[in-house]
């Protein structure tokens, strides 16, 4: 029989393409798995993005919520002025007459319309205290007055002096500690204020100096 002959260079064709065969079955379980997991990651991406802006969302959410009820502390009715004190006589601003606030003691106070409630003659105090029960300081509260202040005397609290306070102004107040900051002899008031889309009934205290006639 005659022997077959084979041209080198099929030979060298075949070998080629059959190891291309084997490259390409080697490679492509790893880039059939790369192709099925990118979705996979892509996917929990965009799961998790969610979930973490709402978590941010939220937080943020609750310190703005933390933030407007400190602002908003004080009780929507503040109750009668405390016994044994003394009405004014001839007040600039009288029982019923419509003003607006110069004073900027929580948010949107200041330039909201009022009616006064009482004028009072006594002695105002701004004081610094930390609530009972914890929490963080408070400084330069506006304002309590003598009849607030436990064994207060008749006489002015030099500024410094520490006292226990007895008005309940704000959460936390009543039977702390504060001391004295400052204090003026003014006439003081009593108001119904809206303030920063809250109605506040006898609202302690306003000074003469923090209100202006109704614009």
């Amino acid at each position: 029989m005659n022997s077959l002959t084979v041209n080198p260079k099929v030979l060298s064709v075949a070998a080629a393409v059959f190891a291309g065969a084997l490259a390409l079955s080697a490679c492509s379980p790893a880039n059939e798995k790369e192709s099925t997991q990118a979705p996979t990651t892509e996917a929990h991406t965009m799961q998790s993005q969610p979930a973490e802006a709402m978590e941010h969302d939220h937080a943020t959410m609750t310190s703005q919520a933390g933030q407007e009820h400190s602002g908003h502390d004080h009780p929507e009715d503040g109750g009668p002025a405390p016994e044994g004190m003394v009405m004014a006589e001839n007040p600039a601003y009288p029982a019923g007459m419509k003003v607006q606030l110069d004073a900027d003691h929580m948010p949107g106070m200041k330039g909201s319309p009022a009616t006064i409630v009482g004028a009072y003659k006594t002695y105002t105090y701004a004081i610094d205290y930390t609530p009972v029960g914890g929490g963080e300081p408070v400084k330069n509260h506006k304002w309590v007055v003598q009849e607030e202040i436990e064994d207060a005397g008749s006489q002015r609290i030099p500024d410094g002096t520490v006292v226990t306070v007895l008005a309940d102004h704000m959460k936390g107040m009543q039977g702390a500690k504060a001391t004295v900051v400052s204090s003026t002899e003014e006439t003081v008031y009593q108001v119904d204020v809206q303030a920063d889309g809250m109605t506040m009934k006898n609202h302690k205290w306003v000074t003469e100096s923090e209100i202006k006639p109704a614009q």
